[in-house]
């Protein structure tokens, strides 16, 4: 049984001087030193606390507001924290706080990494179980240069150029002048090239770095680096095939691999429950949580943050992803209320699937769509049912009876096209609660029922346990992916299809269409035969539909809804993938990242996001926080306020 790394948090001085009076006072509470750090428990503990920094992804709402909103795939929620990050408007600025908290948790991270690697080659004790041999030294060296590696990609992805910091400080400083961009590449991938090449294949401690995820990362920092067009990342002309080198490495290790079922890796928040009998009550629905441990462990993740129910070690704030993805299925729809045992979640409602997130899937033939997002809400109360009447029940006997009970269907979303309006008299005749996402209303006009908190919920995230039993807790304990293994495939494949290889970036597409195709012999979603066109009880494959060919990009295939100004085939496979990664990887905190790795940001995010009405070119790169810009010097002297526009990235 594998057991999780423990993160531990640990006394360290970071960049900004606020963040070390932050760190400075947590080592006088703590009482611990740097002397600490010459000892087997110190160093390892050391280690561990390294891995802490991976958790920011998670921990907060920071985690929608600078991966998944201001793209093609996201639109608000009616509850706008940190809507600004989605509309681009002048409050997304050098002094927002998560700007601030993501550049002081990844040179937190790089600090940390720095001490350990300059404190344990010199250590010498033969008797240490973990430290005692080089080799063992040289593992831990590894996994803290990955981690560095992995902290610096995040930086330049979302600043552009950062200062590159390589030794640990134990005072204050603040002469920091910003790298180039291709110059932080050269430390990213110098840090992960020493990891693959010395890391182990496999760990017993759930969470720690590998050798498959530093080949992962290798292969997605090249294939960023190589894929500038008009930026400049200092790109090479061997980074696509060494983008494709190390993705097939990851591929061929015979390490990792896909789950069989996509739903697998979201598992545990799917329905357990008794259906009863017209007007009758039976069970409320439960998360399974045997399937979740087993979906935490899966072969298919390469890297998470992790996460668990130990109050000592889940840190301040958990994962608290479960929170921002659902809609408001407490209020305005009967026999649904919120439960202490979190298996709706608790709705925060920040936000929900845009219409290109909507209309991309094949949703007759590519189980992913409904294995990704809730169409289906079952009752967990009789508060508020409906009974039957005598004008609406079946026979005579239900008169009076519940129109459902607990078990029964709620709430159902139908996901149908603009060209296939419901009657609205249709839709009345349901016995619960339905949002038809277009409407025939009885003048004729097309309306849609869906609103910016009754949405389709993404399921990915929520997570039936927290650290506590309390009604309001937010702590959940699910791990976080940072890498997975279709991504690899995926990385691979557009690597394949820069070198012109469409061949064989459609194999490794199709690989993963094959796992998102429903299977021969699976039992189908009920929308598939409802509303998508299929027939009730096929148990067919639906990989013969699914199976991608060249078709797809050499041509403006309509199902690709490539933006008006994407014409060549070469451009056009870019798309492609971006749309292949939506489909794949949908809310998975990639898309930001993505988006202007492939100088695709303001394009698609203008054309599919209708609340990013202020986006503009520059927002490619984020703000350099405030705090940094004005507590930098140059020669011991404040920055001018010319040095401090330099110093700033164009448009803020």
């Amino acid at each position: 049984m594998k057991k999780d790394i423990l993160y531990i948090l640990t006394s360290l001085i970071v960049l900004s001087q606020a963040a070390c009076k932050k760190f400075i006072e947590e080592d006088l509470v703590s009482t611990l030193t740097y002397e600490y750090y010459t000892t087997d428990q110190g160093l390892e503990d050391l280690v561990r606390s390294a891995y802490t920094p991976l958790r920011f992804k998670y921990e907060s709402e920071q985690s929608y507001a600078l991966w998944n909103f201001g793209t093609d795939e996201f639109i608000l929620g009616d509850q706008f924290n940190f809507s600004y990050y989605n509309t681009y408007i002048p409050q997304l600025g050098p002094a927002d706080g998560f700007i601030n908290s993501l550049w002081v948790n990844n040179y937190d991270g790089i600090n940390r990494c720095n001490l350990g690697i300059e404190r344990i080659p010199p250590y010498s004790n033969l008797a240490s179980k973990t430290l005692g041999t080089e080799a063992q030294k040289t593992q831990r060296v590894a996994e803290l240069r990955f981690l560095r590696g992995y902290y610096y990609f995040q930086l330049v992805q979302q600043f552009g150029g950062v200062p590159i910091v390589l030794s640990s400080s134990s005072q204050v400083r603040t002469d920091f002048p910003r790298a180039s961009v291709p110059d932080v590449y050269n430390v990213i991938i110098s840090d992960l090239r020493y990891a693959a090449e010395n890391l182990a294949v496999t760990t017993s401690d759930l969470g720690r770095a590998t050798r498959g995820a530093a080949n992962h990362f290798l292969a997605k920092a090249y294939l960023t680096r190589g894929s500038a067009v008009t930026d400049q990342r200092g790109q090479k002309p061997t980074d696509i095939d060494s983008a494709i080198y190390y993705a097939d490495l990851v591929i061929n290790s015979k390490t990792y691999s896909l789950e069989p079922d996509y739903a697998n890796l979201w598992n545990g928040v799917y329905p357990t429950q008794t259906v009863p009998p017209l007007g009758e009550n039976g069970s409320a629905p439960r998360g399974d949580y045997s399937k979740f441990q087993t979906a935490q462990a899966s072969k298919e993740i390469i890297l998470a943050a992790q996460f668990n129910t130990n109050l000592n070690l889940i840190g301040t704030q958990g994962n608290q992803t479960h929170l921002y993805f659902i809609m408001q299925y407490d209020n305005g729809i009967p026999g649904l209320v919120r439960t202490v045992d979190n298996f709706n979640g608790r709705p925060f409602r920040r936000l929900g699937p845009s219409d290109y997130a909507i209309d991309l899937y094949d949703r007759k033939n590519d189980s992913r769509f409904y294995k990704s997002f809730r169409t289906v809400y079952y009752s967990n109360t009789n508060s508020g049912t409906p009974v039957f009447t005598a004008a609406d029940a079946p026979n005579p006997s239900l008169v009076g009876k519940l129109k459902f009970g607990i078990g029964d269907t709620a709430a159902l979303f139908i996901v149908n096209k603009k060209s296939n309006p419901i009657p609205a008299a249709d839709i009345a005749k349901y016995r619960y609660k339905v949002f038809a996402r277009y409407i025939l209303s009885p003048t004729g006009s097309i309306l849609t029922g869906y609103s910016n908190n009754k949405y389709l919920t993404l399921v990915k995230h929520l997570d039936p346990v927290r650290v506590t039993n309390n009604f309001n807790e937010q702590r959940g304990v699910r791990a976080g992916i940072l890498a997975r293994f279709a991504e690899t495939y995926l990385i691979a494949a557009e690597a394949y299809g820069r070198k012109g290889d469409y061949a064989k970036a459609l194999e490794y597409v199709n690989i993963i269409r094959l796992r998102a195709a429903y299977h021969q012999g699976e039992t189908k979603n009920p929308q598939y035969w409802m509303f998508e066109g299929g027939t009730q009880g096929d148990v067919a494959s639906t990989f013969p539909e699914m199976m991608a060919t060249d078709a797809l990009f050499t041509t403006n295939a309509p199902s690709e809804l490539y933006p008006p100004t994407v014409t060549s085939t070469a451009d056009r496979f870019i798309h492609f993938m971006l749309n292949e990664k939506t489909r794949e990887l949908c809310g998975e905190f990639y898309r930001w990242e993505d988006l202007v790795r492939t100088e695709t940001l303001y394009d698609r995010t203008k054309l599919y996001n209708k609340d990013a009405t202020s986006i503009q070119p520059f927002h490619k790169l984020r703000p350099i926080p405030q705090t940094q810009v004005d507590l930098t010097t140059e020669g011991g002297q404040p920055l001018t306020p010319e040095q401090k526009k330099n110093y700033q990235n164009p448009g803020y």
